[in-house]
């Protein structure tokens, strides 16, 4: 994608550079191209870059591009309107970065249920035992 630029203002007010560029294109330009041709071409970090609109004709492949490019990312954020999908991103990674580690206790699995031939299996086991027992006391059962 190929930017040319038709008109640069600087903005003192709110210390930015407002631009307007034409792109050539065969399809719509993403955010994304978008953002990452007007930093390589003005020298500028993708945090100071806002665009303000991606606008093309039917059936034309040239784009009139808007955007700001601030001095900071801090007059960015400070001036500039944030979308719905930026704010849900950024608190994303507020709360992965506010939860501290927790030490992960071991958590005791239970046994997985036992087939119930195995039960039956092991209910004789526990009456043989049982019944060895009385045995060993002389037969009488002790309550």
């Amino acid at each position: 994608m190929e930017i040319k630029v038709t008109e640069e203002k600087e903005n003192l007010m709110f210390n930015r550079r407002e631009i307007k560029a034409t792109a050539e294109s065969i399809s719509s330009p993403s955010r994304e191209e978008t953002l990452k041709a007007l930093a390589e071409k003005f020298s500028s970090q993708i945090e100071k870059i806002k665009i303000k609109g991606i606008h093309g004709r039917f059936g034309s492949r040239t784009f009139n591009i808007e955007a700001n490019i601030y001095n900071s990312k801090e007059e960015k954020d400070a001036v500039e309107l944030k979308k719905k999908k930026e704010k849900d991103a950024e608190k994303k990674i507020a709360e992965a970065a506010a939860v501290p580690e927790k030490p992960v206790e071991p958590v005791a699995e239970k046994p997985a249920e036992q087939a119930p031939a195995q039960e039956q299996s092991e209910k004789k086991m526990d009456e043989e035992e049982k019944k060895s027992e009385e045995k060993e006391q002389g037969g009488e059962k002790v309550e």
